[in-house]
């Protein structure tokens, strides 16, 4: 442990130049005194380190000198492709790692290179998470990963929609997936390539029993191919719904992307000034609730039983909210 922090202590003074015993112990989640003996520990080690008294004083390293420590270890370099993802990152237990891979690699980097990277840190961030939604545990997310990286099979007690709702399959994981803030495992399993989503694993149990992973097998073209045949699947039907252009312009804030990518395809003006337009529908109850949102100031014409779904909603509510409010 206190040999890590040697060496994250030694690339910060060679990232960043100066840094006074209270910045060091600060990044590196220490004491002030523990820091002060870890320099004491370097520059008996050899390294060229001087320190500065006063106020504008701090831990510096000679004019010249860099270290060879700068190597990234095979976790390391496996973080560094997320690094643009913290959150995923952390989920994965890897938090800790990247952030030593960044170190390394920022220390390893000419100034006018490594001043670039910070400034790009400060001015980009990605973030994956979907609004108005906590993080969803995932509590066998490490299992999956690890015998993912393995190329061992597993045996997973999995909870689904379909009847029964309960499962227990052997799975081979394929790869991982973090989509909109959530975790998918894309396994093969009695012959097929599945999905599951890994916050719906209740059970987890690593077999000791290697796979060989299909030839040619790609995640990400397969995850592309699996979201188009998802959304084939769902949509049942479309529905013909004319709104104010005040909802139209709105859309992005009430209804699910695919629907207002498919509404402001098909839109064109009726001679009231309303939007009509045609969107895919999954089943009555479901569209039924979504277009709700858009509240009086949208129309279904079509298919009648969505328009009729809507039609006994709006006169339940008018009666609910048309008599006195019931005492508390």
């Amino acid at each position: 442990m206190r040999a890590s922090r040697l060496v994250s202590a030694l690339l910060l003074l060679q990232t960043r130049g100066r840094m006074t015993a209270r910045q060091l112990a600060d990044e590196l989640d220490v004491s002030v005194r523990t820091i002060y003996r870890d320099m004491d520990a370097l520059s008996a080690a050899g390294i060229p380190l001087y320190a500065d008294a006063g106020h504008d004083g701090g831990y510096q390293l000679l004019d010249g000198y860099r270290t060879r420590l700068t190597g990234l270890t095979t976790d390391e370099a496996e973080a560094l492709f997320l690094s643009g993802l913290p959150g995923a990152a952390a989920d994965l237990g890897l938090g800790a790692v990247l952030a030593t891979a960044q170190l390394k690699l920022m220390a390893a980097l000419p100034e006018e290179l490594r001043d670039r990277a910070g400034q790009l840190q400060q001015r980009f961030h990605l973030d994956t998470s979907g609004w108005y939604a906590d993080p969803e545990p995932a509590p066998h997310l490490a299992a999956v990963v690890q015998a993912t990286w393995n190329q061992l099979r597993v045996r997973v007690k999995y909870r689904r929609w379909a009847a029964p709702h309960e499962v227990t399959r052997v799975v081979e994981p394929y790869g991982v997936v973090l989509k909109a803030g959530r975790w998918y495992l894309v396994g093969g399993s009695s012959g097929s390539v599945r999905t599951y989503r890994v916050s719906q694993i209740l059970r987890l149990q690593p077999l000791a029993e290697r796979f060989p992973r299909p030839p040619g097998f790609d995640l990400g073209r397969h995850w592309d191919s699996y979201l188009e045949e998802f959304d084939a699947r769902r949509y049942v039907g479309e529905a013909t719904v004319r709104m104010t252009t005040s909802v139209f312009d709105r859309l992005t804030h009430l209804l699910e992307p695919d629907l207002v990518r498919a509404a402001r395809e098909r839109a064109e003006p009726d001679t009231a000034g309303w939007i009509r337009t045609v969107i895919p529908i999954e089943s009555t109850d479901h569209t039924a609730g979504l277009l709700l949102r858009l509240g009086a100031e949208a129309e279904v014409l079509a298919p009648d039983s969505l328009r009729q779904r809507l039609a006994t909603t709006a006169a339940t509510l008018a009666e609910l909210y048309g008599r006195p409010a019931s005492p508390t």
